[in-house]
């Protein structure tokens, strides 16, 4: 199997884990998308992933309801090394090797983030899941994402969303929504399209790093997004509505 890509980071929301679960992890889901990620690792591409921990504790939320924002955002931040931990797990019982590292000191359970180290393990064929976000309250999981993602010489950041793509309007409430095929930077900044945060789009675009929004509803998208089919939206190209 073919593939246009060497190095890759994959973002997957803490929702995502969750499936149809009010909250939590669904270990269906996470044996799917590491079942994928094995896929696509086999064929030879270098997988890094930035994990979120919306599924057990969101930091904005928390911080509304009355809570230390910084607070809360460290809470959010051990939920991700939660859901690291446990793609972790899933990916080691399919007998990929695979390394967390915490921007959090948490040495029992995962190494510290190391740029160099991280790499190291890509090299070697090892999956890098990364938790804990950038060690920092007030940044997100998307920022995380593109930071890591400039860090380690991504080509590309593959963004596993609940839809397939990025839209001109919300299709929930809009049959006649449109969804783009491709859009720059600057539109999605200038339109506030919630791609991802203003930070992370920014980023991507100072080092040129292409974005893909794409479904995980649907098995198989992940496998399809990072062996280069054109699914979903991607942000670094010219405007286009499909």
């Amino acid at each position: 199997m073919g593939t246009p890509y060497q190095r890759v980071l994959l973002k997957l929301s803490g929702e995502a884990l969750m499936g149809d679960l009010s909250y939590g992890i669904d270990p269906t889901i996470v044996d799917n998308i590491a079942e994928e990620i094995t896929e696509v690792t086999n064929s030879g591409v270098q997988v890094a992933v930035v994990v979120g921990g919306g599924n057990i504790f969101r930091g904005i939320k928390g911080a509304a309801s009355g809570m230390d924002r910084a607070t809360a955002d460290y809470i959010g931040m051990i939920a991700t090394v939660m859901n690291a931990m446990t793609l972790q797990d899933s990916l080691e019982r399919k007998g990929v090797a695979t390394r967390v590292q915490s921007a959090i000191e948490m040495q029992e359970v995962a190494e510290p983030y190391i740029r160099r180290r991280a790499i190291r393990h890509l090299e070697k064929g090892r999956v890098v899941i990364f938790g804990a976000g950038s060690g920092n309250p007030f940044f997100t999981t998307d920022t995380t994402a593109a930071l890591r993602a400039a860090e380690i010489n991504a080509e590309v950041v593959f963004k596993a969303t609940k839809v397939d793509g990025v839209y001109d309007s919300d299709p929930k409430t809009n049959p006649n929504a449109r969804r783009y095929q491709s859009l720059t930077y600057s539109h999605v900044l200038e339109k506030d399209l919630r791609v991802m945060d203003g930070t992370a789009i920014a980023l991507c675009k100072d080092n040129s790093i292409p974005i893909m929004v794409f479904s995980l509803a649907e098995k198989g998208n992940i496998c399809r997004a990072l062996m280069g089919e054109p699914i979903g939206t991607l942000v670094g190209g010219s405007c286009e509505v499909s």
